[in-house]
């Protein structure tokens, strides 16, 4: 046996870990810039003004001390301030003008906006012009709880450490503009503030400039009467501030001809420097901040991207599977059958066939699998060889006993060695070229071998892969396996016979010429997917594998989480071991090559790739419901759902299926899929890794225990 080295299960602390920093980080993307951020503005006038000493002052406001206490401009001075930014775009074009004319503003940024552009906040500072505080992600602060205003306001300090080793005592309310209109609820929420230390800043004149009024109207605005002083309010953010970056200059030019200075807040009142040196821990907490959140912003835009990819990609496999499984209907099948036809006319006789049983621990089982292979209608002879592979349970038992009861029975037994070295037990043994490989839980209905074989009338065909169908499918589990085998390997299956590229003929059902398995040199135990191996080797000595889907076989599927588990990851480790072994076909030339570039791609996108960033897909979808728009990403999904399950509807009428199953097919894209991923992931982990993946033993049943060996749904 292999070496029995323990899964590993570290990876899983990894995965978790970093599942979490995902999480993590895009619920600090979605919050700096999702639906939780950029709050609506209320309407306060329901709640009262604020006290007359708040609303007759001037634009700047102490409301630390028992009553407010206000500053106002002196003449011919101008406080420019700006609010929403920075801006990749307009807050240079802004700082530009302002360093051609010698001038210098206040800039009242958005903390998140600090944290995705500091070297903007760098440069302002750096020029000399000072940095105030709107709120981390702009809300409403009138219409917000304390805490939620406290946090905002913290984060924001947080950000300008980090992004320039600053803090601020100047704060504007977002949605705030003349002191004179400033409402109750604004002035509870400009007292919270104070409370942390903040000088509340409003303005004397608001040019309305975000709404692009014209250049001309904004000077207007910004222009104080009869050799004024003024709090001027513009905006470097939030949309096209063109009018805003020609109004500054010609109010510049104009208002410095006059005598005017531009100067910002703490210089034109003569207060103390509204920018502080921060701590080194605030500063190190501030890089943790703003590094975190472009690494969030990258996250979220690489994701976006990725979920884009997904989609096309998954959408153009929804749309190919069934174009390629109608023409293997019209036109491939109606070939196939024509060649056999020779074979399964009366009065011919097609050739003798081996079939190959192995078996360890199928007592469950092994009955109604060899019975149903002895009743078959094929005409030729038949050989059924048993092979016990070292099985601790009454499975030799039952082989010696069908032995006797059919006199075309054999019974082979040899010490445990895996199901590969059974089943080559089992072809050297046998007597007939033509060779059918049955799993010791698969029950065949009479007309299966017969079906087979008659493919093999194409002296190119090496190989012949049936139709498995899962036999226990009353429960939730079996009916997602049932939906699985129907649609994702039968579907699959149409299209590689299509482009002649059929990387696995299943181990529950399969015919083979001895000549095409000699060419592939046996059944190796270097894989755990010995069927998907021995398919690959096939096809590159040149032989095709084609699929009949009328031939069908009946098997037990595992009933439990935990033995589903263990079959697909031995499936999946299994597959990957074999792309990884003939990885030289997409090199090769001839029938090799052809299957290489045509296979391997496809299993390495749509069974590595795609299931390996499909969570953090769903982790990105759950994440669009919430912070971006939900009507957009619900759509998406109700898209996808609605295609696969058209798709679903397809491949359950090409296999004469019943529709009804589907009502199971949203749940099983909400919990089965994601077990599924979790399985390729865990797989390649461990190959990896380098660890040596036991071979796990599904625990049956006994789903064919009874009198009649093939299950009700054969007659589906």
């Amino acid at each position: 046996m292999a070496n029995r080295r323990r899964d590993p299960r570290g990876h899983w602390i990894l995965l978790l870990l970093g599942g979490f920093i995902l999480a993590a980080g895009l619920l600090l993307q979605g919050y700096a810039h999702g639906a939780v951020g950029e709050s609506p503005q209320h309407d306060h006038t329901g709640g009262g003004a604020a006290p007359a000493a708040a609303t007759d002052g001037g634009p700047v406001l102490n409301l630390s001390g028992e009553r407010p206490q206000s500053v106002r401009m002196p003449p011919r001075t101008i406080a420019l301030t700006f609010d929403d930014g920075p801006d990749p775009r307009w807050t240079p074009q802004i700082l530009d003008v302002l360093r051609r004319h010698r001038a210098h503003a206040t800039f009242f940024v958005v903390g998140a906006r600090a944290a995705d552009h500091p070297g903007l906040v760098r440069r302002a500072l750096r020029e000399g012009n000072e940095i105030g505080s709107h709120t981390y992600t702009h809300i409403d602060m009138a219409g917000s709880p304390a805490w939620r205003i406290r946090l905002e306001l913290g984060l924001t300090q947080r950000a300008l450490a980090g992004a320039a080793g600053v803090h601020t005592r100047l704060l504007r309310m977002p949605y705030s503009s003349l002191t004179a209109e400033m409402s109750a609820p604004e002035y509870r929420a400009a007292r919270e503030a104070a409370r942390l230390g903040y000088l509340l800043v409003s303005t004397d004149r608001d040019t309305d400039d975000w709404r692009r009024p014209g250049v001309a109207r904004i000077v207007q605005a910004a222009t104080p009467r009869n050799g004024a002083g003024a709090v001027v309010m513009m905006h470097d953010a939030g949309g096209d501030r063109a009018q805003t970056v020609r109004a500054l200059d010609t109010l510049l030019t104009g208002l410095s001809a006059k005598g005017y200075r531009f100067t910002t807040l703490s210089a034109a009142t003569r207060l103390p420097a509204a920018d502080v040196s921060a701590s080194t821990t605030a500063k190190v907490t501030g890089t943790a901040l703003v590094d975190g959140q472009r690494a969030a912003g990258w996250l979220a835009g690489a994701f976006a991207t990725l979920f884009a990819v997904a989609a096309v990609l998954t959408g153009l496999r929804l749309l190919a599977l069934p174009i390629f499984a109608r023409v293997h209907v019209r036109r491939i099948r109606r070939e196939r059958r024509r060649r056999a036809r020779p074979w399964l006319a009366a009065g011919t006789t097609p050739p003798p066939v081996s079939v190959i049983v192995p078996a360890y621990n199928e007592q469950a089982g092994l009955a109604a699998t060899v019975r149903s292979l002895v009743r078959t209608d094929y005409p030729a002879p038949i050989e059924v060889i048993i092979v016990d592979d070292g099985s601790t349970d009454d499975t030799p038992l039952i082989g010696h006993r069908l032995a006797q009861e059919f006199a075309h029975v054999e019974l082979v037994r040899r010490p445990n060695g895996g199901k590969p070295a059974a089943l080559n037990t089992g072809i050297a043994r046998a007597r007939y070229d033509i060779l059918v490989l049955v799993d010791g839980d698969t029950v065949f209905q009479p007309d299966t071998i017969g079906r087979l074989v008659g493919q093999l009338a194409d002296p190119a065909v090496g190989a012949v892969s049936g139709n498995t169908k899962v036999a226990n499918r009353k429960g939730l589990i079996g009916r997602w396996q049932h939906i699985e085998y129907v649609i994702g390997f039968n579907l699959d299956r149409r299209m590689f016979d299509v482009l002649e590229c059929m990387p696995t003929v299943p181990g529950a059902i399969g015919a083979f010429r001895r000549r095409a398995l000699a060419a592939a040199g046996g059944l190796s135990t270097d894989t755990l997917a010995e069927d998907t191996d021995l398919t690959m080797a096939i096809c590159r000595a040149g032989w095709r594998v084609v699929y009949e889907e009328t031939a069908i076989a009946w098997t037990e599927a595992p009933s439990s989480l935990r033995q589903l588990w263990r079959q697909r990851y031995r499936w999946c480790y299994g597959t990957l071991q074999s792309m990884w072994k003939h990885k030289r076909s997409l090199v090769e030339g001839g029938r090799s090559g052809r299957f290489g570039r045509r296979c391997l791609p496809y299993l390495t996108i749509f069974q590595v790739v795609l299931p390996l960033f499909a969570p953090v897909v769903d982790i990105f979808a759950c994440y669009g419901l919430i912070f971006l728009d939900p009507l957009t990403v619900a759509a998406s999904w109700l898209a996808f759902a609605g295609a696969q399950a058209l798709a679903s509807m397809y491949a359950l009428r090409l296999d004469g299926e019943r529709l009804r199953t589907l009502w199971v097919l949203p749940l099983q894209q909400v919990v089965y899929r994601q077990l599924m991923y979790l399985v390729v992931i865990q797989s390649l982990a461990t190959a990896m890794l380098g660890a040596r993946l036991r071979w796990h033993v599904i625990r049956r049943t006994g789903t064919f225990s009874g009198e009649d060996p093939l299950p009700a749904q054969a007659n589906v």
